[in-house]
């Protein structure tokens, strides 16, 4: 026999100042936990149930093993063995699980027993005879369902013509089986019904492998085939069953609503557990059994999804009420939080890259504002030196000029004046002359009269020659195939460039000699300036570039052209433009 003795403890408050008071509880059932799930799954209802009760509880357990010793000796030596263990340790309740457990306690005559407060549950059919009246006994009546079960398979598969019920020959499963054949009696004019339970179980499988198409098969319990091999029911015969046979599996109970089999007007047993619980703690609270209402197992229709998909069988066709297990998800229902997931991601990315391009068209304005405030800066500033140029052409080189006439003349009438004087005055006047000549100069570099009256070639040419003759640099220009009627805008910007490439090349190349090349290249003209000077690195162009180079560039962009710069330090400098011959989207009023 099975001998199991727990005690657990409740949650126990800190601050309680006396211990609780302990009851013994004993639950004796017909298989034991580990030959049934069903029961199993009482132990366990009945295990949760205790602990509402207020008691410290000493749980003990004891089985019958019907399936291991059916046999009067031995259940005549285990009544020994348990009158024996629990004369001098009276439990406070019984609860007995399954027929057998109520019908070994009722027929015995030992006071203890009969005294004891007993709770039955998973209990077949009715009470035994043997229960007396004077006992004190409450619990749950379990009622199987299988008339409700083949009615619904009725339903559900409405050209059934044949009904095979299956079972074992062990003691506790010829009670499932009687009660199953008095259920399917009133139907046995309409139906065919074949009852497979006196076979081993390879004959059994082999038999179900080859059923006709128009059949159910009623599974009621196998602990035990004819051949004395024991099985775990639900737990191994009901797998080996579904697995073989060619014809939809019904059950009992929930316990059997696993490993294939499609379900039925199903007991739970884990309910009943439940129920004997709380029976039992009112009962250790001061309640007397016999005042509280025996009540019946419930019941309900269940059904495993799976095996409606296997045979084909519609949801819509169940029962009303009907539970569905074991359901697999759709692939909306897998798959959905990937979608949910993903669409966020998407909108997210959406979001981002209409704030990237909205980022993208105000730095683009912010672009196109600076471009347009660099066109007007240059702008200002070549109206600025054309009004200078202006001014000191026509103001002050006019008036240096009459000076120089007024010196001149007043030289003449002064025939008898000494040498000395006459001598100042020359010198003077060369000095007024030189003046007037720098002045020209000067207007010449804030606004070329040559560029605006001869255009770029003319324009560039002359300042090449200027430059040499006054800085002593030897400047070779020449050109290929230029347009006369270049767009001023690109004249002005081409000029501007050559003459702060000329100037930086007097500040920093220290060359003799330079190059100024300009040339039409299909619908661009390509300038470059070169020398053989010191050069410098370019790398450095970004951190410590200067106003003109800076200048350079701004022209340039502004007519969307390119400009490059290559030198290396001891390898000399060249400065390459190219721009379009006509501006396309800005212009610049000179």
């Amino acid at each position: 026999m099975v001998l199991w003795l727990a005690t657990f403890l409740l949650p126990q408050c800190l601050a309680a100042a006396q211990a609780k008071q302990v009851r013994r509880v004993l639950i004796l059932n017909d298989l034991g936990i580990i030959s049934s799930p069903g029961f199993e799954e009482v132990d366990q209802a009945v295990f949760a149930g205790l602990q509402k009760s207020p008691y410290q509880i000493e749980l003990y357990h004891e089985s019958l093993e019907l399936t291991l010793f059916p046999d009067e000796v031995s259940q005549r030596r285990f009544r020994q063995h348990f009158i024996q263990k629990y004369s001098d340790r009276r439990p406070d309740v019984i609860i007995a699980a399954g027929s057998a457990s109520l019908n070994f306690i009722a027929e015995s005559h030992e006071t203890f027993l009969r005294e004891t407060p007993i709770i039955f549950c998973a209990i077949l059919g009715s009470l035994p005879d043997q229960l007396k009246p004077d006992m004190q006994f409450t619990g749950v009546l379990g009622k199987l369902h299988p008339e409700e079960t083949l009615k619904a398979a009725l339903q559900l598969l409405p050209g059934t013509k044949h009904v095979v019920v299956v079972g074992g020959i062990g003691k506790f499963d010829v009670g499932f089986e009687e009660i199953a054949k008095g259920a399917f009696h009133n139907y046995e004019s309409k139906l065919e019904f074949t009852y497979l339970t006196n076979l081993t179980m390879p004959t059994l499988l082999e038999r179900l492998r080859h059923l006709p198409s128009d059949t159910i098969i009623y599974h009621t319990a196998i602990t035990q085939d004819a051949a004395g091999e024991r099985f775990i029911d639900s737990a191994q015969s009901v797998p080996l069953l579904t697995s073989a046979a060619n014809a939809p599996v019904f059950v009992m109970d929930d316990v059997d609503l696993r490993g294939g089999t499609v379900g039925g007007d199903l007991v739970n047993w884990a309910d009943d557990g439940r129920i004997a619980a709380e029976m039992a703690v009112r009962v250790l609270n001061g309640e007397r059994p016999q005042d509280i209402p025996i009540v019946t197992s419930n019941d309900a229709f269940m059904f495993d999804w799976r095996a409606l998909q296997r045979w084909g069988i519609k949801e819509s066709a169940l029962p009303r009420g009907s539970t569905v297990l074991f359901r697999e998800p759709s692939v909306w229902a897998r798959t959905k939080w990937l979608w949910i997931t993903t669409l966020l991601v998407i909108l997210a990315l959406s979001t981002l890259a209409a704030y990237l391009n909205h980022s993208r068209g105000q730095l683009q304005l912010a672009k196109d504002a600076q471009l347009h405030l660099s066109a007007l800066l240059i702008d200002a500033q070549d109206k600025e030196r054309s009004r200078l140029a202006a001014e000191l052409h026509d103001d002050f080189s006019q008036r240096v000029a009459l000076l120089v006439l007024g010196l001149q003349d007043a030289r003449g009438k002064l025939p008898s004046m000494k040498d000395a004087v006459e001598e100042n005055l020359k010198e003077l006047e060369e000095s007024i002359v030189r003046l007037g000549d720098d002045l020209h100069s000067v207007s010449h570099r804030l606004h070329s009269y040559t560029l605006a009256r001869l255009g770029l070639v003319s324009g560039v040419g002359r300042l090449c020659r200027e430059f040499a003759a006054h800085q002593g640099i030897e400047i070779n220009f020449s050109s290929e195939d230029v347009p006369p009627d270049i767009d001023p805008d690109v004249s002005l910007c081409l000029f501007r460039i050559v003459q702060e490439a000329l100037q930086n090349l007097k500040k920093h190349s220290g060359a003799a000699r330079a190059h100024v090349n300009l040339h039409r290249v299909d619908d661009k003209l390509f300038l470059t300036v070169c020398d053989e000077g010191r050069g410098f690195d370019t790398t450095q162009i970004k951190h410590e570039a200067g106003l003109g180079i800076a200048s350079m560039q701004g022209r340039v962009r502004l007519l969307r052209g390119e400009f490059e710069i290559h030198s290396k330090p001891g390898k000399g400098t060249r400065i390459e433009v190219w721009v379009p011959l006509q501006l396309k989207t800005v212009h610049v009023e000179s």
